[in-house]
């Protein structure tokens, strides 16, 4: 049987096959950090961490290309932990079980971790190999890009000495990135004391899975159903008709991908449980016709459980369920100027409600700064009148396209000599640590490319095993003809 080191090319493979190993959740980054050293150290190249763990592994010019503007290969070390229901697995403990299907690397029940392990293996590879031909390499492999971009926010000038910047956590071979959408954290909450349950009620648990998920940049114009929305709506009808109360809520786990799985405990009349049942399997009937095409086998159910200790109080539900089926969810609206790719959205990622908070988050992405702050106003206005506290945070700008860029130009006549086509230039809707590093270091120059990825930050991530070679030899290239230093 074939296996995932066998694969071409062989030098990223293996490398891509011993990061599977490693536990690399995002802000659980101590093993992987003491990895990546001990592989820059066992190379005998200069090998460190600055202040907030980035990793910088220094390579020096082969003989001759000395003279070529220093070139920094960038991905992050942290990857998205999100694994199906029935699926047992420790991110911190446990190595990702990849394997092999058709032309497709995917993990059996978990997220890949291509998303963005295979920049850093393509950059180990580099790294590692002696025959190349390239200028003064630096690797820049950052810690929790996935929860907040802490590395790249954290990283100074005076960390790092290249001019070009190549990040290698893009999706679509064939594809450059010379620009990528900001975004911002809306966080609202309501507090509340809780109440006890009513006197011959019962207690049901619903439970909201088999939705698709995925990257709420990358896959946030493809309608996918959102598992928060979904609950919402059943929970809004079951308050309306059936005298539900509503007890626990949560759905949702990490702010950037969008939410697959979502359960509530509420309690009911006893004598209503008949026709809640029937309301949980009219839902998971509309909810399938309604997405039929995008989704499948979306699954909706409801048990009995132990009443919980308390509820939320009736007008605090009320504000909360109201608030949050009101809020925007997906694409805002399209870049006038580029129909067909996504300017705003949002992702409303992460609700959990018990225990006297109630906290909701939302991701809002935009590549213009004003439709992000009109964003980001809209929905804190909408839970403002809910009587929440709202906050933002984790704010970042877009990273504005330069279609002059002397590296963009090398990169595409570089990609038209070695595979007779031309790489397509585009702007990506997801937040890209470029963004934020060139903020921090005015004058970079700056690509992002990568092997094709599908369905990142959930458990159908997979890997195009043909765009990794592609891939992998338009990187060797590209390195090969870098600029000269002016």
């Amino acid at each position: 049987m074939k296996t995932i080191q066998s694969l071409a090319p062989e030098a990223v493979w293996k490398h891509f096959y011993s990061l599977t190993r490693v536990p690399r959740p995002s802000g659980f980054m101590k093993p992987v950090t003491e990895f990546l050293l001990n592989f820059g150290k066992g190379l005998n190249l200069e090998s460190f961490t600055d202040e907030v763990g980035n990793v910088i592994i220094r390579k020096p010019a082969t003989p001759g290309m000395e003279n070529r503007k220093g070139v920094i290969l960038q991905a992050h070390m942290d990857m998205v932990p999100q694994k199906n229901n029935d699926t047992a697995h420790d991110f911190e403990k446990d190595p990702i079980e990849a394997y092999i299907d058709g032309d497709w690397v995917k993990a059996k029940g978990t997220t890949l971790g291509a998303d963005d392990g295979m920049g850093v293996a393509a950059i180990m590879a580099v790294l590692e190999d002696n025959t190349l031909t390239h200028g003064p390499l630096e690797a820049l492999i950052t810690v929790d890009e996935e929860t907040g971009m802490f590395g790249a926010f954290a990283l100074k000038r005076e960390s790092i000495k290249g001019e070009i910047l190549l990040n290698l956590d893009s999706e679509d071979e064939g594809e450059l990135y010379i620009g990528c959408a900001g975004g911002e954290d809306v966080t609202a909450t309501f507090q509340y004391k809780e109440v006890p349950a009513e006197e011959g009620d019962i207690a049901v648990k619903v439970t909201l899975k088999g939705l698709r998920g995925g990257h709420s940049g990358l896959e946030i114009n493809q309608g996918r159903g959102n598992a928060n929305k979904l609950i919402i709506r059943f929970l809004r009808e079951a308050v309306a008709s059936y005298e539900a109360r509503l007890a626990i809520l949560e759905g949702g786990n990490m702010r950037n991908a969008i939410p697959r799985e979502a359960h509530a405990i509420i309690t009911i009349p006893a004598e209503n449980e008949e026709d809640l049942v029937d309301l949980v399997q009219y839902c998971e009937n509309l909810f399938n016709e309604e997405f039929a095409g995008i989704e499948e086998n979306i699954s909706f159910k409801a048990e009995r459980t132990d009443l919980p200790k308390g509820l939320v109080p009736e007008e605090i539900q009320d504000d909360i369920i109201n608030s949050i089926f009101a809020c925007q969810n997906g694409v805002l609206r399209n870049i006038p100027s580029i129909p067909d790719t996504v300017e705003t959205s949002s992702n409303l990622a992460i609700v959990k409600v018990e225990n006297g908070l109630a906290e909701v988050k939302i991701l809002a992405r935009s590549a213009s700064d004003s439709m992000k702050e009109y964003l980001t106003t809209s929905i804190e206005c909408c839970f403002n009148m809910a009587g929440a506290k709202v906050e933002m945070s984790g704010a970042y700008s877009g990273w504005q396209p330069d279609v002059n860029s002397p590296i963009l130009h090398a990169m595409k006549a570089s990609y038209k000599a070695q595979f007779g086509e031309e790489p397509a230039v585009k702007v990506i809707h997801a937040g890209l640590e470029c963004g934020i590093i060139g903020a921090n270091i005015p004058g970079l120059d700056m690509i992002s490319f990568g092997p094709t990825l599908r369905s990142p930050h959930s458990p159908d991530e997979r890997v195009f095993v043909p765009s990794v070679k592609k891939f992998y030899e338009f990187l060797v290239a590209t390195l090969e003809q870098t600029p000269v230093k002016e």
